[in-house]
């Protein structure tokens, strides 16, 4: 695992592609993302009900998934509800993209 201190000799495109990378690395992120997806709404507390998850466990992934960006909450009394950051959403695509389409095994070295 990277320290805080070695990310600063990486680019900001590096570290912004690992962090997207650590944001996806649990399938309970998946399935949170998934359901925002399929919902194409602002979620108030629906993500419990929906996963076998206690509310702590998917408080912590809607924490990890929101650093990333990928999703944003609003609060709206006593409730935050989540959703796709539209913008971040775009850009994580792009980094993503950027990296699986720059290979190109012509040489099939192994």
């Amino acid at each position: 695992m990277m320290g805080t201190t070695k990310t600063e000799e990486f680019t900001v495109k590096d570290n912004k592609i690992a962090n997207y990378a650590k944001a996806l690395a649990h399938p309970a992120r998946i399935a949170i993302l998934q359901l925002l997806i399929k919902k194409q709404a602002c979620i108030c507390g629906d993500i419990v009900e929906e996963l076998p998850l206690s509310q702590s466990t998917v408080s912590q992934h809607l924490k990890e998934l929101k650093e990333a960006g990928l999703i944003k909450g609003d609060i709206e009394g006593v409730k935050v509800c989540y959703c796709i950051d539209d913008k971040e959403w775009e850009a994580a695509r792009s980094y993503l993209n950027g990296l699986f389409e720059s290979y190109s095994n012509k040489t099939n070295c192994c």
